[in-house]
């Protein structure tokens, strides 16, 4: 993960607020995640929502415990625990990669696990640890690194052979093709240990560092910049105090250029980290504070211009100590939380990726209080509502340009569709908005809505790539929307193709569903028996053809509507609701809405929480949907939208498709 840099700007008089910019990503902790459920959720959710990184828990082997923190008492360096094998641990890594996802390990490299001083497994002895054993004294340096952490083994980590074994165990993790590290308990470890065991690491991998400061002591900060970035813990702190109520919103104004700060170029940012959020759960703001809070809280994390911000996701927990859930983390289910999928928190990631060029803040507006709003100059804007009670209503100047926006924080936006609540700006740049308490909105200049028009396509290029090719690259052509491209296949049922749009794997199409829509990073496309073939995609719609040269009607895999309507059998799942709230359907058809809250389709809870319901729709269509929530009698009330990506299907002569909360 390379970090970007852009001119400091600062303008006090027209109060643009501007730092000096860090990478202007996101990565997400996914904490305890098993290696197998990581790469899925990569390609998956990872990927697709934009965000840079995972950091995953330390892969050395450790001691035994269903506890956390057992992983962060080491027995050696080989990768082995409950995430998985060293196996699973290396496909994660690819399969990550190769969907744009880095992977930052955690690295425990201050000490190892308490009791006897010899790893044979390393192998380490007694001379490769310090000898002080009392318990720490945070006024002294030389006691903060030299004495064991809560009794476990403070390596010697000025030695040679010490450094020369860490960095082995690093060097290993990069082969895998791992892009960085989290130095855990940095501030046990002298800056030039840390430095010379950098210097050692093959490749350039990022570095950051867990450097807790505190006022008075020897130890702080940014005395680690020069050799990486740094944890900014007050971030985490002031943003629970002001969410949790203890103080106003609007003084977040300034909130980065306090003194004491780290430089943004240099900060790590999160509104709660694996630690603290069980630790000092009543300072720092958690899930347990309420999902909208939570939300909230992440929604200004990753729309200001300070640090390189990190999302936390976790599991629930009833104490400290609780380990993870046995079950698969991606099914976000037996107590995994999955917050980095939460709408709120996962569309503010594309809302920072807008905004990276635009790194500071402009047209600052506060009600005196908890209601605040700011642009990220002509990118982005967005308005929370930190009360506990009433609606802010409100028009603001946001510095956007004119036109219609979605509001990525009550729908998704894909293909100048959006499956929410839009924002008009006028040509003024003013916009009106509606926010509940503990709520938000936020737009952005990459989610602007509108039908793709005349002969524009969505993207600049387009490659087909399969077995016809070697997996090549060729260049289809554009037309009215449509990208076009021929292939010859001769490998009958054994041949394959992709929509690659850059050339590089990057940003890729295939089909999971085998429903004529094409989906990102979907499995390969089958070709039932070789030819040649005429081969379009539209990539506002996602739907694509397949046209043998010998004939002028598609394929089964064509998206187009035929003649008469068929039954399509609806389910959501999960749809637990209050009295006068019920379960929509709302899609992409208008039988079904036509994405308008107020024209969804009501399904009944014939075995609650399940609804069903069985809708005409055209045969041999592509359709998209999502399992919606709202109010009977008032549909701008109780809103609550099916997380993730739409659901596709095709109705072909009659189907059923499940969806859920």
């Amino acid at each position: 993960m390379k970090k970007l840099f852009f001119t400091l700007l600062l303008f006090p008089a027209s109060l643009l607020l501007s730092f000096s910019a860090a990478a202007q990503t996101t990565f997400v902790h996914l904490f305890e995640w098993q290696w197998n459920a990581i790469a899925s959720e990569c390609e998956n959710h990872l990927g697709p929502k934009g965000y840079a990184a995972v950091q995953v828990s330390p892969p050395q082997k450790s001691v035994s415990g269903s506890q956390w923190w057992t992983r962060y008492q080491p027995v050696s360096y080989a990768i082995e625990g409950r995430s998985g094998t060293r196996a699973e641990f290396a496909s994660m890594v690819s399969r990550c990669n190769a969907v744009g996802v880095d992977i930052y390990v955690d690295a425990v490299i201050n000490h190892m696990s308490v009791g006897n001083r010899n790893f044979p497994e390393v192998p380490y002895g007694p001379n490769d640890f310090h000898t002080c054993t009392t318990d720490i004294n945070y006024s002294d340096a030389w006691s903060i690194q030299n004495c064991d952490l809560v009794g476990l083994n403070d390596l010697k980590t000025e030695a040679d052979y010490v450094r020369g074994k860490i960095a082995d165990y690093l060097n290993d993790l990069t082969s895998l093709g791992v892009a960085g590290f989290r130095i855990d308990a940095a501030k046990h470890i002298p800056s030039g240990d840390i430095a010379n065991i950098v210097s050692r690491l093959n490749g350039n991998p990022y570095i950051f560092q867990e450097v807790i400061g505190a006022d008075g002591e020897p130890i702080q900060p940014n005395q680690y910049t020069y050799i990486g970035d740094v944890t900014e813990f007050n971030f985490s702190n002031t943003l629970g105090h002001y969410f949790k109520g203890r103080g106003a919103l609007r003084e977040l104004r300034n909130i980065g250029v306090w003194s004491g700060w780290l430089n943004s170029a240099d900060a790590i940012t999160f509104v709660a980290n694996h630690d603290n959020q069980r630790q000092n759960t009543g300072n720092i703001i958690t899930h347990k504070d309420g999902t909208n809070v939570n939300n909230i809280a992440h929604v200004f994390a990753l729309a200001w211009p300070y640090g390189y911000p990190k999302v936390m996701s976790s599991y629930n927990w009833n104490d400290h100590d609780q380990g993870p859930p046995s079950s698969a983390a991606n099914t976000c289910s037996g107590g995994w939380l999955c917050e980095h999928r939460n709408r709120e928190i996962a569309n503010m990631v594309s809302f920072r990726n807008a905004t990276q060029s635009a790194f500071y803040v402009s047209n600052w507006w506060d009600n005196g209080a908890n209601q605040i709003a700011f642009g990220r100059g002509d990118r982005g804007f967005v308005v929370i509502n930190g009360e506990s009670g009433g609606t802010l209503n409100t028009t603001l100047q946001t510095g956007l340009a004119a036109g219609t926006y979605c509001d990525v924080i009550k729908g998704d936006f894909s293909n100048g569709v959006c499956t929410g609540p839009t924002i008009t700006v006028s040509a003024n740049g003013n916009a009106s908005f509606s926010v509940g308490a503990k709520g938000a909105s936020a737009i952005h200049a990459d989610a602007i809505v509108g039908p793709i028009t005349g002969n524009e396509c969505v993207y600049d290029t387009m490659n087909l790539r399969g077995t016809f090719n070697s997996w090549g690259s060729q260049a289809m052509t554009c037309a009215n929307g449509t990208w076009t491209g021929s292939a010859n296949f001769t490998g009958g049922s054994n041949d394959r193709f992709k929509f690659d749009v850059y050339g590089d794997w990057q940003t890729n199409f295939g089909d999971t569903n085998n429903d004529g829509i094409a989906n990102l990073s979907g499995a390969d496309i089958g070709i039932t028996s070789a030819g040649n073939y005429t081969i379009t995609l539209n990539d506002a719609s996602l739907a694509y053809t397949l046209t043998p040269a010998t004939t002028s009607s598609s394929s089964s895999s064509s998206s187009s509507s035929t003649s008469g309507t068929v039954a399509v059998n609806f389910t959501c799942q999960n749809g637990t609701t209050y009295s006068g709230q019920s379960v929509y359907v709302v899609g992409n058809n208008a039988a079904i809405g036509s994405w308008s809250v107020a024209n969804a389709v009501k399904l009944n809870p014939t075995s609650y929480p399940t609804w069903t319901g069985t809708i005409q729709l055209p045969a041999n269509t592509g359709i998209e949907w999502k399992c919606l929530k709202r109010e009977e009698n008032n549909p701008a009330a109780g809103v609550v939208w099916e997380a993730g990506g739409n659901t596709s299907v095709n109705t072909g002569s009659g189907a059923s498709t499940v969806g859920g909360f």
